[in-house]
């Protein structure tokens, strides 16, 4: 049986970066967000496992709150926004010229599909960025975020 502390860096070390892999241009939903956070939450649960009520002593399974006190690392959907917009800095300062700017910024071709327009990776960063900053980064203002060194 392995200690809570060896489930920990199994997961911070295997299970996340695999998971994460590419995250950088993802272009999440809100159902996609909840179902990572889902599974976050499962993993979590299997690594800590119930507690024991000391009044009942009935078992029961650990409420989010209790998983915070437990694991000390962000989130995963916040882990998923720094880097996207870490890596927005770096498609920044690449230029207009590179291909993965022109792939990450530009527009599809061709007709969308019935119901809600596509979610661009360039309106998931905006969104991230007025969420941090307020209503200060308004249009194409992301791309001076690589003019000061790469880190928000």
């Amino acid at each position: 049986m392995l200690s809570n502390n060896i489930k920990i860096k199994i997961h911070r070390n295997i299970i996340l970066p695999f998971v994460l892999c590419g995250c950088e241009t993802w272009s999440l939903t809100l159902r996609e967000e909840r179902r990572l956070r889902v599974f976050e939450n499962r993993v979590l649960r299997r690594i800590f496992g119930p507690r024991r009520n000391e009044v009942t002593g009935e078992w029961r399974k650990l409420r989010l709150e209790e998983f915070n006190d437990l694991y000390s690392s962000p989130n995963i959907i916040r882990v998923i926004k720094s880097r996207r917009m870490r890596w927005g800095g770096l498609v920044a300062r690449m230029g207009q010229r590179r291909g993965v700017y022109r792939i990450l910024v530009g527009k599809r071709e061709g007709k969308r599909p019935l119901g809600k327009p596509w979610c661009m990776w360039e309106e998931n960063i905006k969104m991230d960025l007025q969420k941090c900053f307020g209503g200060a980064w308004a249009g194409s203002m992301w791309l001076r975020i690589g003019i000061g060194g790469g880190h928000l």
